[in-house]
């Protein structure tokens, strides 16, 4: 199990849609998702999370341009 934290940065764009994707790829994927105020937490098999990351830039960046900035541990407590 590995843990990473994620937030996407719209740029130029005139809403939050593109961080609303990736949060819903996030909550679709085969990870536990925890959305916080200012990033999400998630966690689970290495591959799972990778692939979700993938996955929730891609609908991100399909808005335009964005930044996703994300640390990822194996070494953290594992969410709830």
């Amino acid at each position: 199990m590995i843990q990473a934290t994620v937030a996407v940065y719209p740029l130029g764009q005139t809403d939050n849609s593109s961080i609303t994707l990736a949060i819903e790829r996030l909550r679709t994927a085969s990870v536990v998702a925890s959305v916080r105020s200012m990033h999400t937490e998630i966690a689970g098999e290495a591959d799972a999370v990778f692939a979700a990351l993938r996955e929730a830039f891609e609908a991100a960046a399909s808005r335009g341009g964005v930044v996703m900035t994300v640390s990822v541990s194996n070494a953290c407590p594992v969410l709830p």
